[in-house]
């Protein structure tokens, strides 16, 4: 799920590799279409370090241009479109087997790609891993569910008290930083076309 279509995996393999010399992990890639008719397409990366699953602003500034710079020697993508590196946000997409234990205790979404006991959809709170099967507990069931990961097209956490509690204590729990630059946002964000005129790469819109 970090990836789904086949160009997708391909920059996947690149793109870890840049942020591998990081100390970061790329939690998903997304090449999607425009957002406009007639547009650029849209690029979207989410990223977080490999420590704490957090990621600032000037991290994302600096994934973003490392990835700007390969893709404007290689030219990997076809036709113009726009680079965005981010964070995953509080609510954030679950894309690798880890994530499910990593997040257990907190409800969240999960979309198959067939059908499960009639149905696709399922809410619940996460309750571990077994093997390369997510455990959830899902409202009304007495006992605890196992998904096979391989089938598993979409996953999410859901927004709610539980999980802005815990975020907040993660956060005082790392401690205030002193430097504004290294300050982390549950939602950091970066586009090239939000550099500065110095900092510019070749092309924003590729």
């Amino acid at each position: 799920m970090r990836a789904k279509t086949p160009e997708e995996r391909k920059l996947l393999e690149t793109f870890d590799a840049i942020a591998e010399t990081m100390a970061l992990n790329i939690v998903r890639v997304r090449l999607q279409g425009s957002r406009e008719p007639g547009g650029s397409r849209f690029l979207q990366i989410m990223a977080e370090r490999k420590t704490d699953g957090e990621i600032n602003v000037t991290q994302c500034a600096r994934l973003s241009r490392a990835i700007s710079a390969y893709i404007d020697e290689v030219d990997p993508i076809p036709g113009e479109f726009t680079l965005e590196v981010s964070s995953p946000g509080i609510d954030r997409p679950l894309t690798r087997l880890s994530d499910f234990e990593t997040y257990e205790g907190l409800e969240a979404r999960i979309e198959l790609d067939r059908l499960a006991e009639g149905r696709k959809r399922f809410r619940g709170i996460l309750a571990g891993i077994e093997d390369d099967h997510i455990a959830i507990d899902l409202e009304g069931e007495a006992e605890t569910a196992l998904m096979p990961f391989d089938w598993v097209i979409d996953a999410k956490l859901i927004l709610n008290d539980e999980l802005l509690k815990r975020g907040a204590e993660a956060k005082a729990a790392r401690g205030e930083e002193d430097d504004e630059e290294d300050e982390d946002f549950d939602d950091a964000e970066f586009e090239d076309e939000d550099l500065d005129d110095d900092d510019q790469p070749a092309n924003d819109d590729k």
